[in-house]
């Protein structure tokens, strides 16, 4: 998450002071990440150091007003026009929480993927009610607009990683499943040779030998 680029986006259309841009976010995102104050005032002190933002006054109530330069407008251009870059993707807390789990001591993993499971299914629910109440929203309510679209890409985020735990409980239940044909191989290749030993003469003694065939009991045809 770019807190740097969204108060500049909130910061284009006029001049905020630190707390009202905290508001602002949080109302645009529905408070999905939500900021303290000391966050906003820290990157808005990095954006000045950078000559994206002056301080430029203040408000009737002493509030410090910040405002975008022509730098910050050509940055947030710039962050708008580029994609997001997924070479190098954020780290999971689940994928490494399951990366880890796998031949931990003492573990089932497909324990905390059932755990997990329920957590996510759940959040599934309840973003789909918010959801449900959210959909009645004006084109011009920007702010409800935006939390929508947040909102639904949370909705397909929860969507994808129930399925990809699904993936995971079925490749894992295969694994173990080879793992059982393998060391079945195993067994059966070990007692082969003991079989074969069982059969044969002791050390030293020839084999008897084998009947011949058409043979009565004269030993005549």
């Amino acid at each position: 998450m770019s807190i740097r680029h969204g108060l500049l986006a909130l910061l284009e259309p006029g001049p905020r002071y630190g707390s009202q841009l905290r508001t602002e976010f949080e109302s645009r995102t529905g408070a999905t990440w939500p900021l303290n104050v000391g966050q906003v005032y820290t990157t808005l002190s990095r954006l000045e150091r950078d000559g994206m933002v002056v301080q430029d006054g203040e408000d009737d109530a002493g509030h410090a007003l910040y405002v975008i330069t022509d730098a910050g407008r050509e940055e947030l251009r710039n962050w708008f026009r580029s994609p997001v870059d997924r070479r190098s993707p954020p780290r999971d807390e689940l994928a490494i929480k399951l990366a880890m789990a796998v031949g931990a001591p003492g573990i089932d993993i497909r324990e905390v993927i059932q755990s997990q499971r329920h957590h996510t299914v759940q959040a599934m629910q309840d973003y789909t009610r918010l959801k449900a109440q959210a959909t009645d929203v004006s084109p011009d309510n920007r702010d409800d607009v935006a939390w929508l679209l947040v909102l639904e890409q949370l909705i397909f985020q929860t969507e994808a990683e129930a399925r990809w735990l699904d993936h995971c409980e079925a490749r894992l239940v295969r694994l173990s499943l080879m793992a059982a044909q393998q060391e079945k191989q195993r067994e059966s290749e070990r007692a082969e040779p003991e079989a074969n030993a069982e059969g044969s003469p002791p050390p030293g003694e020839k084999p008897a030998p084998a009947p011949r065939a058409g043979l009565g009991r004269s030993g005549r045809r």
